[in-house]
């Protein structure tokens, strides 16, 4: 054994031990994690394939000559030999090849291992226990609640006292005016794009439009007109909104809101059914609530 060989294998050594010691400082668990056994098993690799691979072209540049066929082409008279594929290099190749569709194919689906899904399994465990302390939260608690997530998730657009910034978004400090609610009822809309079709325009005219209309803004406030019937079925009796069918009027409709998004003046508000948990959705409505009055 040469010299060049004694000092390849310390190296390697070296670097094995350095890595196990580092993993032993750490308090990492190899036998019980399969990652991590197989994470030190490639370090552990990579240090043993270094040092051989070291070794072997260290002592191949000492004795091999410039033998082989040129290419044709050359640059300023340097020329290239066609010399066959580095047996080494493709050996490599075809091992980490076949080592990647063991790990694409059985590796991983096995261990059903994943920091996405761990990360979402945390989330889901900490909702749990979220909505579990804050299940009979009083309102001023909610009042609290929402307005923190509000300034988080909402004021970008809506403007830190919900004013919605000039028409950027939503005015939430005050109810849809007559005139608002009089173009919903002429042209129609389907601003949440969560009912089939949305509302279609000219579902009532002239006098019955506009009693409907300050019926709506007033809060509904006294006693409904009677063509406000012809809104009931979609909208509820009250302007409660009815599931999958028609969006809340008597206040603002968070919950739809939320779950689908909704398009605005300057673009499309996403849906956030995925980003808050339901007691954070009754927190929201509380306070959003609570800026109308």
């Amino acid at each position: 054994m040469n010299a060049l060989m004694i000092k390849a294998l310390a190296f390697a050594a070296i670097l094995v031990i350095a890595t196990i010691a580092v993993v032993t400082s750490l308090d990492i668990d190899i036998m019980g994690d399969s990652v991590n056994a197989i994470t030190m098993g490639g370090a552990i690799a990579i240090a043993v394939i270094t040092a051989a691979v070291s070794v072997k072209y260290i002592n191949q540049m000492k004795t091999d000559t410039a033998s082989g066929e040129l290419l044709e082409d050359n640059w300023d008279g340097i020329g290239e030999y066609q010399n066959e594929l580095p047996s080494g290099w493709a050996y490599s190749f075809l091992a980490v090849f076949m080592w990647s569709m063991w790990y694409g194919f059985a590796g991983y689906p096995i261990n059903a291992y994943s920091q996405i899904g761990e990360y979402n399994e945390e989330v889901l465990a900490y909702n749990a226990k979220f909505e579990a302390m804050h299940k009979d939260a009083d309102a001023p608690t909610l009042k609290e609640m929402g307005e923190s997530i509000y300034l988080v998730q909402c004021a970008q657009c809506h403007g830190n006292i919900g004013d919605g910034l000039d028409g950027r978004a939503q005015d939430f400090t005050k109810n849809r005016t007559q005139a608002e609610v009089l173009d919903i009822i002429n042209n129609g809309q389907n601003a949440l794009l969560a009912f089939p079709g949305g509302m279609p325009a000219g579902m009532a005219s002239g006098a019955d439009a506009e009693a409907i209309a300050a019926y709506v803004a007033g809060g509904f406030q006294g006693d409904a007109p009677a063509a406000f019937a012809a809104c009931t079925a979609c909208h509820g009796a009250n302007g409660e909104g009815v599931a999958m069918v028609g969006p809340k009027i008597n206040g603002f409709d968070v919950s739809n809101t939320l779950a689908k998004g909704k398009k605005g003046k300057i673009g499309r508000m996403p849906a956030f059914n995925t980003l808050i948990t339901p007691v954070q959705e009754k927190a929201l409505t509380v306070y959003i609530q609570s800026l109308a009055n």
